[in-house]
C-alpha cells in the first residue's frame, strides 16, 4: 500500500470535508499532501500539483512563502495568543493601521474576526446595529444581488443567492431583498458590459426607491460574484450603488474577501468604481492563505454611534476567541509587505495579460459560451451548445471530468458546475499558466464528447 494510499484510508474513517459528498470518494481518490513550494502541492508519493485555485482563492504569494515564515516564526517565539478585549498588542495594532492606511479614504476603524464568513456576520450586524442606536428601528433588512454569495454561517447565507448552498437552510434564514445581478454573461449580442449593468441596476434602484426607510444595507461582492461561477460585471454597477445608498440613507457593505489584494487588477476591486463602502470585508488573501483572519473596515461615523457609556447599551458586544490573533495578525503583515516591496500590482498586470493571450483560444470552442476575465481570476464556461447557450445537465457533472483530468496531468483546477476557472498565486510564471492552459484544454475536449 502506497504512502498516500493509507494516509485516504485513515482519512476516510474520520474525517467529514467540506463542500463534499463524501460518497464520491468511493471512486474518486482523495489526494493526501504532504508539503507545498510556490504554486506547486506534492504528495506523500511524490506527485505534484500547480495549485490553479490559489487552495479556494487564499494562497497568493506561493505555498511555504518564505519571507511569510519567517513573520510567524518571529511572532511565535514572542507572543501566540492573547485575548483582545481589554488587551492589545503590536501585531493587531500595525495591521489595522496598515489597512487604515490602503483602504479607501475613511475607513478609518478595523473590527478583526476568525474568517470570512464571520467577517460578514459582523458587518451585517454592526449596520443593523448602528441603525438601532441612530432611532430608526424599522431598519433591519438587507439587499443582496442575484446569483451571490457571502460565506455558510446563517447570516451570511441569507444574504447569498446560491441555491446550491442555501435552498436547505431557507427554513432558518432571514429574509433578504434579492435585486437582480447585474452578471454580464446575459447581455443581449452586440450590448456593452456597461450598458447592460447600468440597464441592471433600475431593479436594485428599484428597491431602495420603495424600501429604503427598512433597509440597513445592501451587500455586494465588487466586479466578481466568485462561489456564482466566476460571473462578473461593470464598475460602473458599484458606482450608481454608492450614489443610490447615499441617497436613500443606506449602508453598502462590499465583500471583499475574494476579490480583495489584488485578485481583479487594483489591490481593492472598489478601487475600479473610484467609490468607498461602509464596510469593507478582507480575507482570504489578507494572511496569504496562512492562517484564518479578517478584518472588517468601516468609518469614523459608524464608530462613534456605539461610542457611549456602558449603561446606555450601545456597545457591539461581539466578539471570536481568536479575534487578532498575533500569528494571524504577523502572516498578513508580512504579506503587506510583500506588497510594498515586490510592485505586485504592475506584475500581476504582465501575468494577467498572458493569462488571457493563453485563453483566446477558447473563445472559438463549439462548447464555450464564454471567456471571462478580471486580472488575476479567469474562467471558461462550457455549454451544450454555443449559440442558444443551452446549459449541461448539471447531473453530468462536466466540470468534474476537466478536474479529474487536471489531477493526471498535475494541476489542481476545482470547477464551480461547468465552470473551469483560474485563480492563481501571483508567483505563478507565464510557462505555468501555457501548461494550465493546455490542461484545460485537453480536459474541456474530453469533458465536451458525447
Amino acid at each position: 500500500m502506497s504512502a498516500n494510499q493509507a494516509l485516504m484510508q485513515r482519512d476516510l474513517k474520520v474525517l467529514w470535508h467540506p463542500c463534499t459528498q463524501m460518497k464520491d470518494h468511493e471512486r474518486l481518490p482523495l489526494i493526501p499532501i504532504k508539503r507545498g513550494e510556490g504554486v506547486w502541492l506534492e504528495d506523500f508519493d511524490g506527485n505534484r500539483y500547480l495549485d490553479a485555485i490559489s487552495s479556494w482563492w487564499v494562497n497568493i504569494f506561493g505555498h511555504a512563502n518564505p519571507r511569510i515564515n519567517a513573520g510567524i516564526h518571529a511572532q511565535l517565539d514572542q507572543l501566540e495568543h492573547v485575548i483582545l478585549a481589554g488587551f492589545s498588542h503590536e501585531p493587531a495594532v500595525a495591521l489595522a493601521e496598515r489597512l487604515v492606511a490602503i483602504t479607501p479614504h475613511g475607513l478609518s476603524r478595523c473590527f478583526f474576526s476568525d474568517n470570512g464568513s464571520s467577517g460578514i456576520e459582523v458587518a451585517l450586524k454592526m449596520s443593523f446595529h448602528y441603525w438601532q442606536n441612530m432611532n430608526k428601528p424599522k431598519k433591519t433588512k438587507f439587499v443582496t444581488l442575484g446569483n451571490s454569495y457571502h460565506g455558510e454561517t446563517l447570516a451570511a447565507l441569507a444574504v447569498g443567492d446560491v441555491d446550491l448552498y442555501k435552498s436547505t437552510y431557507k427554513p432558518l434564514l432571514m429574509d433578504v431583498f434579492t435585486a437582480p445581478s447585474p452578471d454580464c454573461f446575459y447581455r443581449e449580442a452586440g450590448e456593452s458590459e456597461e450598458d447592460y449593468s447600468r440597464r441592471q441596476f433600475d431593479g436594485m434602484k428599484k428597491i431602495l426607491a420603495e424600501h429604503h426607510e427598512e433597509i440597513c444595507a445592501v451587500i455586494v461582492e465588487p466586479l466578481v460574484q466568485c462561489a456564482g461561477n466566476m460571473r462578473m460585471y461593470h464598475p460602473v454597477y458599484l458606482k450608481l450603488l454608492r450614489e443610490a445608498c447615499d441617497r436613500y440613507g443606506v449602508h453598502l457593505i462590499a465583500d471583499e474577501i475574494a476579490v480583495g489584494f489584488g485578485r481583479t487588477g487594483t489591490l481593492f476591486a472598489c478601487e475600479q468604481a473610484g467609490i468607498r463602502p461602509d464596510f469593507m470585508a478582507l480575507s482570504k488573501g489578507l494572511t496569504a492563505g496562512y492562517l484564518p483572519l479578517c478584518a472588517v473596515l468601516t468609518t469614523d461615523e459608524i464608530y462613534q454611534a456605539f461610542y457611549d457609556d456602558y449603561d446606555t447599551m450601545r456597545a457591539f458586544l461581539h466578539s471570536h476567541s481568536f479575534t487578532g490573533n498575533p500569528l494571524a495578525c504577523a502572516a498578513a503583515l508580512a504579506t503587506l509587505d510583500i506588497f510594498e516591496s515586490d510592485n505586485v500590482i504592475e506584475n500581476n498586470k504582465l501575468l494577467a495579460d498572458h493569462l488571457g493571450n493563453a485563453l483566446e483560444r477558447f473563445k472559438d470552442h463549439p462548447h464555450v459560451a464564454e471567456v471571462r476575465q478580471r486580472g488575476m481570476i479567469a474562467a471558461i464556461e462550457m455549454v451544450k451548445d454555443k449559440k442558444t447557450r443551452e446549459v449541461y445537465d448539471w447531473k453530468e457533472r462536466r466540470g468534474l471530468r476537466v478536474y479529474e483530468h487536471a489531477l493526471t496531468r498535475g494541476a489542481l483546477l476545482r470547477p464551480l458546475g461547468n465552470v473551469t476557472y483560474f485563480m492563481p498565486p501571483y508567483v505563478i510564471t507565464p510557462d505555468q499558466i501555457d501548461f494550465l492552459a493546455d490542461v484545460a484544454w485537453e480536459g474541456i475536449q474530453l469533458a465536451t464528447k458525447d
